[in-house]
């Protein structure tokens, strides 16, 4: 009997109720702000992952129900103060048209709801699937931008030298590389950020899921930087390649196609080098 007891601690009620009613509120105040993602990300291809995000936090969250459910909440001031300015940043973005500031105060208003009813301790325990709901905000326009043309120039660069290898005439001026049949220029939606975006969430969930040691989780986030460069400078040279073949190829099924194969070409590179890194991990210790 006794060791029933050690193995299932005492439940203690959580505040069903309000966190019902916050909830409730939550989704009035940000229901245009949540639409408006919503149809982004689904006309937006560099957004699919979002889906996922709040699946994912969720499982995490009920992953966590008996360890939630045998701590006492000790309800947090602070939550309720940083509840109040997620409100007032959704309202000052909201009459200065700043989409990305209305957008993470829906985040940050759901991390002050947690905070406030639960306390430091619940929050810290949930710390990681809200931070994950980050993923569910497109990057700003001006981030976007800067983050893109280097990204373009880089797979260039990679793709250059890829068709060079296997002697196929190649110039680069920029982001433009001129074949013997075709002039193929990256342009932002085949600059990577897709994959970049999409493998760092991955890199977050697989690590947390399939790492314990927190050193080679930060080691896979950083990872998947290098990974998508050159999977997608990869995806370059393919293309390259086939439209020497068929100029027809560089465009429709086949370019999408190239881009599905590429995204799970980098994912499994992204597994390996984590295998590798606990193996060399492993022999050291």
């Amino acid at each position: 009997m006794r060791l029933a007891a050690a193995a299932h601690p005492a439940k203690t009620d959580l505040p069903w109720i309000s966190i019902a009613w916050f909830g409730a509120l939550l989704g009035v105040c940000f229901a245009p702000v949540l639409q408006a993602m919503a149809v982004q990300w689904w006309v937006n291809p560099d957004m699919g992952h979002a889906w996922f995000v709040p699946i994912v936090s969720g499982y995490i969250v009920w992953q966590k129900r008996f360890e939630l459910a045998a701590m006492s909440p000790q309800p947090c001031w602070w939550g309720l103060v940083l509840v109040i300015l997620g409100g007032c940043q959704l309202i000052g973005a909201t009459l200065g048209v700043e989409l990305f500031v209305a957008r993470t105060a829906v985040v940050e208003m759901v991390i002050g709801v947690v905070w406030f009813l639960g306390g430091t301790a619940i929050l810290k325990k949930l710390a990681f699937p809200l931070f994950l709901l980050f993923f569910i905000v497109p990057i700003p326009t001006i981030v976007y931008t800067r983050i893109t043309f280097p990204l373009q120039i880089k797979a260039s660069q990679l793709a250059e030298w890829g068709l060079d290898v296997i002697n196929i005439p190649v110039v680069r001026e920029g982001n433009v590389l001129e074949l013997p049949r075709h002039r193929l220029a990256v342009v932002e939606a085949c600059s990577g950020i897709r994959s970049l975006l999409t493998l760092t969430y991955l890199s977050l969930v697989f690590g947390y899921f399939f790492e314990p040691k927190k050193w080679i989780r930060v080691l896979l986030f950083l990872g998947t930087i290098p990974v998508a460069i050159a999977a997608n400078g990869g995806r370059v040279a393919i293309t390259g390649i086939l439209t020497q073949l068929k100029p027809e190829w560089s465009e429709g099924f086949f370019h999408e196609s190239t881009g599905l194969v590429t995204f799970f070409v980098a994912a499994l590179m992204l597994i390996s080098f984590h295998w590798i890194v606990v193996r060399i991990s492993r022999r050291r210790s």
